[in-house]
């Protein structure tokens, strides 16, 4: 699943007249980027919702022959519901039998999807050691215990025991790249029609297990501003010389 309904508010002024989605890196729109990397990755079916310039998404995938892929659209034209609201509504586009890739379309990176399948885990969220102001906590065997805002000095959940220096949980940034497992898609049945999927698995994660994965090598930008846009058509460069791909014209 793609989240692709975002004000994009960020990248305004270009968001005022266009989905985030479709903004351009290196001569394409910002979700194209993303389905080419899934279907690189093998996959078959992909569901990308839509709110912001709904209209500019759906016909720009129509045009596009849906990438050679199963394109779904869950449309949230009627209400904005946030990431965990936005997967539950999707549930019927979804295969209740696998797991659920989940990818922000902002994100462009070189991430091993398969590592992420690879894991024994009810969700698996890519992390990394870089620098932000919001942060997951990890016990020692990796899986989540917490979130924490170091800027304003908030910690979720706010009964997270304080613990010495020595037993610090890890701090790593979220990639907003995630599997979830289809036993969790129930549990969402008990919360509002508006949430974020970081609540929902914070409020799970005492019970369950839900693991963070640190990828050696990890190359990963966050197309979120403005004055990310020429980082984002170096970096797209970068990572299809690596990759050994013709530039895209």
């Amino acid at each position: 699943m793609i989240f692709a309904a975002g004000l994009g508010t960020r990248l305004r002024p270009l968001t005022d007249r266009m989905p985030k989605a479709l903004v351009p890196v290196a001569g394409k729109p910002l979700l194209w980027h993303v389905a080419m990397r899934l279907k690189t990755a093998g996959v078959e079916r992909i569901v990308i919702n839509v709110h912001h310039f709904a209209e500019q998404i759906i016909q720009y995938v129509a045009a596009n022959g849906s990438f050679g892929l199963d394109v779904r659209i869950s449309d949230e034209r009627q209400q904005l519901l946030e990431t965990g609201g936005g997967i539950r509504h999707a549930r019927q586009l979804l295969d209740a039998t696998r797991p659920v890739l989940i990818h922000n379309v902002d994100i462009l990176s070189n991430a091993d999807l398969d590592m992420l399948y690879r894991q024994q885990a009810e969700a698996v969220l890519l992390v990394s050691s870089r620098q932000t102001k919001r942060y997951l906590l990890f016990g020692p065997d990796m899986c989540l215990c917490g979130w924490t805002n170091i800027e304003t000095g908030q910690v979720k959940p706010a009964s997270l025991p304080r613990r010495s220096q020595d037993d610090r949980p890890l701090h790593l940034a979220f990639s907003g790249i995630h599997l979830l497992s289809p036993a969790l898609l129930p549990l969402m049945d008990r919360w509002p029609q508006r949430f974020s999927i970081i609540d929902f698995y914070l409020d799970l994660c005492s019970g369950h297990r839900l693991q963070g994965i640190v990828q050696p090598g990890l190359q990963l930008l966050d197309v979120g501003k403005q004055d990310t846009l020429q980082e984002a058509e170096q970096f797209v460069e970068k990572l299809r010389a690596e990759n050994g791909e013709l530039r895209v014209t």
